[in-house]
C-alpha cells in the first residue's frame, strides 16, 4: 500500500435516512392511537379519545447506519370512515393492523383488512398484525396461537402487544423498519424475526430522536 493513501476506514460514515409511511387500520376501540402514542411519546392514556379520521404523527428512529423517519397515519376505525382508508394507506411502505385479544370479532375485522391490502395496497407493503391488550390476558379470547398461526398462513409479522405495559410497542414499530430478507424467510413470533434470515443480526443499535 502506497504511504500517505487515506483508507477507507478513514472516510466518515454518513448516515441514510429513511422515510418510511405507515398506517395503522382496525376496529375502533382496539387500541391503535395508544399503540402510536406509547412509540412517539412513550405514555399511555387511559381515556385516549376517539380518532376521527385520522391522526398523524412521527418518529424518527437510528437503526445501525440509517434513520428511518416514520410517517404514522392513525386511522379512525368506526365503520363510516372505513371509505377513506384507502388514501392513507395507498403509497405506504407498512400497515399494522391491529385487533383486541379480548375481542373476537375484532380479530375477524382485522382479516378482512389484512385481504383488503393485500388486494388494493403496493405489493411490496409489510403487513404487521398486532394483537393489542395482552395486559388483559385474563379475558384473552384470541389465542396466541391461533394469531401466530393465521399470521404464518398470510405472509405476516405478528406480534402481541400491550400500550399499557409497552409490552413489544418499539420492538413491533423496529421489525418493520429493518430490511427484509429474502422471500422464503417466514416470521417467527417467539424470537421476532424472520427465520433463515443472514446471519446479520436483525436488531442493531437502536436510539430515538
Amino acid at each position: 500500500m502506497a504511504s500517505g493513501g487515506s483508507t477507507e476506514d478513514d472516510t466518515p460514515q454518513q448516515t441514510k435516512i429513511c422515510q418510511f409511511k405507515l398506517v395503522l387500520l382496525g376496529d375502533m376501540a382496539v387500541g391503535k392511537s395508544s399503540l402510536v402514542l406509547r412509540f412517539v411519546k412513550g405514555h399511555f392514556d387511559e381515556f385516549q379519545e376517539t380518532t376521527i379520521g385520522a391522526a398523524f404523527l412521527a418518529q424518527s428512529v437510528c437503526l445501525d447506519d440509517t434513520t428511518i423517519k416514520f410517517e404514522i397515519w392513525d386511522t379512525a376505525g368506526q365503520e363510516r370512515y372505513h371509505s377513506l382508508a384507502p388514501m392513507y394507506y395507498r403509497g405506504a411502505q407498512a400497515a399494522i393492523v391491529v385487533f383486541d385479544i379480548t375481542k373476537p370479532e375484532t380479530f375477524e375485522r382485522a382479516k378482512a383488512w389484512v385481504k383488503e391490502l393485500q388486494r388494493q395496497a403496493s405489493p411490496s407493503i409489510v403487513i404487521a398484525l398486532a394483537g393489542n391488550k395482552a395486559d388483559l390476558a385474563d379475558r384473552r379470547m384470541v389465542e396466541y396461537e391461533e394469531g401466530q398461526a393465521y399470521s404464518e398462513d398470510a405472509g405476516l409479522l405478528f406480534m402481541e402487544t400491550s400500550a399499557k405495559t409497552a409490552m413489544n410497542v418499539n420492538e413491533l414499530f423496529l421489525a418493520i423498519g429493518k430490511p427484509r430478507p429474502h422471500r422464503g424467510a417466514q416470521w417467527c413470533g417467539p424470537c421476532h424475526k424472520f427465520q433463515e434470515c443472514s446471519t446479520k443480526s436483525l436488531m442493531g443499535p437502536i436510539s430515538f430522536k
